[in-house]
């Protein structure tokens, strides 16, 4: 066991926050995983499943399908609705992976009743009342990343959990996961992905190198630069160059360069966390 892991693990028994795993990587080594309780190997990681959707949009930007300058209702193409608020003529990817949106309903499958939303998520959420124009201050939905899942899938021809699967899941030896859909069969994109703490961090290495793990290149390093400067979904913690995304109830992904290293955690916290993790880890220096 690496001594930020021990570290990590006292700290956590200390703490009796309801953590189930945590996982290490050092540069693009192998993950070394510790449990604390016994639960499903794969759990929601609920809105770290943004970061993956920010990487195959990045995929599709190195393609040259995609800029981030693109109008939604141009990216989305033929599964754009027929009807929809004016305001998306003028709404770019940029504004969607920013949160830059302001509507009437979060979709926030996680929270709200998933009925609410009729059968056709996308129809519903660009018919709500748009409030402001796009591009200003950063409204926090997963109906963003619904719609940069539905952009992915319009710009590879196929479903969005397909797609990384062959192109990222599988090359990394992802061992199981699952995405929850829609009722029309549609990634969610913003949530519902469900994978092993091990591969969670996988995700977190690759930024950690440049957009390479383990000799294999998965995103540009341009990509890599964008949106770590940007802030989309990876963003700074505090005044360090750590960068994380986390998740309802506890999820973590942690990189930490200065380190050279990659931790995430998986758990269930219905408050704020004892152990304050994030912060021992990005101040270890072990």
């Amino acid at each position: 066991m690496s001594s930020f892991l021990d570290y990590a693990k006292r700290e956590i028994i200390r703490s009796e926050d309801n953590f189930f795993s945590i996982a290490e990587i050092i540069g693009d080594g192998d993950p070394e995983v510790i449990e604390f309780k016994r639960n499903n190997p794969c759990q929601d990681i609920y809105s770290v499943a943004k970061a993956f959707i920010v990487t195959a949009i990045g995929m599709c930007v190195d393609r040259g399908l995609l800029k981030v300058t693109d109008t939604v209702v141009d990216a989305l193409g033929s599964a754009c609705p027929e009807t929809y608020h004016p305001y998306w003529n003028e709404t770019t990817v940029h504004n969607l992976l920013l949160h830059q949106i302001h509507v009437t309903n979060s979709l926030d499958i996680d929270s709200l009743d998933a009925n609410g939303f009729t059968e056709d998520y996308l129809n519903f959420f660009m018919n709500l009342d748009y409030l402001s124009k796009p591009g200003g201050e950063r409204r926090y939905t997963d109906g963003a990343f619904y719609m940069l899942s539905r952009i992915v899938e319009e710009k590879v021809g196929e479903s969005t959990d397909n797609f990384l699967w062959r192109e990222l899941f599988y090359p990394l030896g992802f061992r199981e996961a699952a995405w929850s859909h829609c009722p029309k069969g549609h990634a969610l994109g913003a949530t519902g992905l469900y994978i092993r703490v091990g591969d969670m961090a996988k995700l977190g290495a690759i930024y950690l190198n440049g957009g390479v793990y383990k000799g294999r290149r998965y995103i540009s390093e341009d990509w890599v630069n964008t949106v770590l400067t940007n802030g989309y979904e990876l963003r700074r913690f505090g005044e360090t160059d750590a960068y994380c995304k986390g998740g309802m109830y506890g999820q973590q992904l942690l990189v930490i360069p200065e380190r050279n290293r990659v931790v995430a955690w998986q758990g269930f916290q219905e408050g704020p966390s004892k152990a304050d993790l994030t912060r021992k880890a990005v101040n270890f220096r072990g």
